[in-house]
């Protein structure tokens, strides 16, 4: 049985720098929100942002909890396996930068619907598209819920599930008044706040772990392979996915939704419409590169420093298990002072991201659904931004539920799985719709359903969530902790390698096999909007 950990550090200290953090956020919501007058203000934040502001949001909305607290965590506890999720975050922003980042700003206003919807039947083509983008939403959001319960009860001394449901519930709040209070422009200037943070933050960690192993890879290494249950495995492939041929599977399944998933994310697409042209939006991917990737190499150096510092046992024994690792790292080094400012920062993490995802899903829900579906395009900006708001409070509280039935999971994982909804769903979709001139409705309700449906379905009768072993305390590593409930079918943890091609398939044999041709008009005027910009500034709606 493993030692537990109900808290480290000062829960005085520490809730007075969580305070302290929520208040200046909220400050700065506020005084952003004074210049909310449009739909395009509340959804795009008025187009008004540069190519290197919105690098460094979108960098934000990127490293979230799964980054900071989850990969640690993987690498803490598999080594090099849990490194690979740092690998295939960063590789997948070429796909996102050479195939869809400029064309989706030329062609879209607000949504991934408006570019899949430009030449294709409105109405259906849109609520699929915004059924998709709640969806992935819902995955994403419920990472970063599980993130803040973990993190909140290891630094508060909080134990139990109430008192930690108590906790994720409170995010939720807080989630909300940023998106209620600020929209887009609010939620940006917090992201931007909190990825200077962030990176900050992880760059004195590094350094000062490095410095603690006289500035050496290799002394670090050799520690955190003396602390580890594991050895050598630590640094060598398949600690975690090397066990079998199943395993190995697993993890091209888990790689194929790590790279092509973030071109599907819809709280990434949206980030392109906040700027004013595409050559920002280019530029907006190129900064938000390198800084991913800056960051990715300090959580090589805080992974393994975690191992070596803190110990893999003493991470798992933690509340919030392997997303305790960042947390316990930063007061091993520093003390209750540094742990509270990490935590801090991690907090703001957490916060940054969820605001995001609950702007998009909201805006979704009220640009695509509630205005061009239920109303057919009759409601003006101010309707659909009321209802945007109501619509937030509705993904608040769903959040909030879901967070606290998958407490416990590892978020990085519940990511992963985001990641292969949106790359089985969104990006087949939207491919075609960019490149191929025969693309048609069915082609386009087939991928995205299909895809849909078949990742959601190998996901809910995965071990993921039923059917894995008892862990060290008695109870299943799935979502459903009883170890005795297993309707687990599907053998792999992640559905990409499967619904990833049935998505592409299917958007294939769906237009081959109806008798409806597109418009060729239409799109040559998607393909010259797309490569070239021009009539883009039409789409916008004030």
């Amino acid at each position: 049985m493993m030692p537990t950990q109900t808290n480290v550090g000062s829960p005085g200290i520490n809730i007075t720098i969580f305070v302290v953090f929520v208040l200046i956020t909220l400050a700065i919501v506020i005084r952003a929100s004074r210049n909310n007058r449009s739909a395009a203000d509340f959804y795009a934040g008025g187009r008004a942002f540069t190519g290197p502001q919105n690098g460094i949001a979108i960098s934000g909305d990127y490293l979230s909890a799964a980054s900071f607290l989850g990969i640690a965590g993987a690498i803490a506890i598999n080594g090099y396996d849990g490194f690979l999720y740092s690998i295939g975050f960063l590789v997948a922003w070429l796909v996102a930068l050479l195939l869809v980042a400029e064309l989706l700003r030329n062609t879209g206003r607000f949504t991934m619907a408006d570019v899949l919807s430009f030449r294709l039947r409105q109405r259906p083509v849109r609520m699929a598209a915004a059924i998709s983008t709640l969806v992935v939403c819902f995955f994403y959001l419920l990472a970063q819920m599980v993130g803040a319960g973990g993190l909140v009860a290891l630094l508060l001394g909080v134990d139990g599930r109430t008192a930690q449901s108590l906790v994720i519930a409170i995010v939720g709040i807080i989630m909300v008044t940023y998106v209620l209070v600020g929209g887009m422009k609010g939620t940006t200037w917090v992201q931007i706040v909190k990825a200077v943070l962030l990176i900050f933050g992880a760059a004195v960690m590094t350094m000062w772990v490095l410095g603690k192993h006289g500035v050496n890879i290799s002394t670090l290494l050799h520690h955190a392979v003396t602390e580890s249950p594991a050895g050598e495995k630590m640094l060598e492939p398949g600690l975690k996915y090397g066990e079998s041929t199943l395993t190995k599977i697993d993890f091209i399944s888990l790689s194929l939704a790590l790279v092509l998933g973030t071109a599907g994310l819809p709280h990434v697409l949206m980030r392109f419409y906040t700027v004013p042209s595409s050559r920002e939006a280019r530029r907006s991917v190129q900064w938000a590169i390198w800084l991913i990737g800056l960051f990715y190499l300090f959580t090589l150096v805080l992974g393994y420093g975690a191992a070596a510092l803190v110990g893999p046992e003493r991470i798992l024994g933690a509340p919030g298990a392997a997303n305790s690792a960042a947390p316990l790292l930063a007061f091993e080094l520093g003390g209750e002072i540094l742990l509270g400012l990490i935590a801090a920062v991690a907090f703001a993490t957490i916060l940054a991201v969820v605001a995001g995802l609950t702007i998009t899903a909201s805006a979704s829900f009220a640009h695509d659904i509630y205005n061009n579906v239920v109303k057919k395009g009759e409601v003006g900006g101010k309707g659909e931004v009321r209802i945007a708001r109501i619509t937030a409070l509705v993904i608040g509280a769903v959040a909030i539920v879901g967070g606290i039935f998958a407490n416990g999971q590892n978020i990085a994982f519940l990511v992963a799985l985001a990641f292969a909804i949106a790359a089985s769903a969104n990006l087949p979709t939207i491919l075609y719709s960019l490149f191929w001139e025969r693309f048609n409705t069915r082609g386009a309700l087939w991928s995205i359903y299909g895809g849909l449906i078949s990742a959601i379905t190998l996901i809910a009768f995965s071990p993921v969530v039923s059917g894995k072993p008892a862990g060290p305390d008695g109870n299943s590593t799935s979502m459903i902790k009883d170890a005795s409930v297993d309707f687990s079918w599907f053998p792999l943890d992640n559905p990409g390698i499967v619904s990833i091609p049935l998505g592409f398939f299917l958007g294939w044999l769906g237009t081959v096999t109806s008798r409806e041709r597109s418009s060729e008009e239409k799109f040559a005027e998607m393909e010259v909007r797309s490569l070239t910009g021009a009539g883009a500034e039409k789409a916008v709606i004030h």
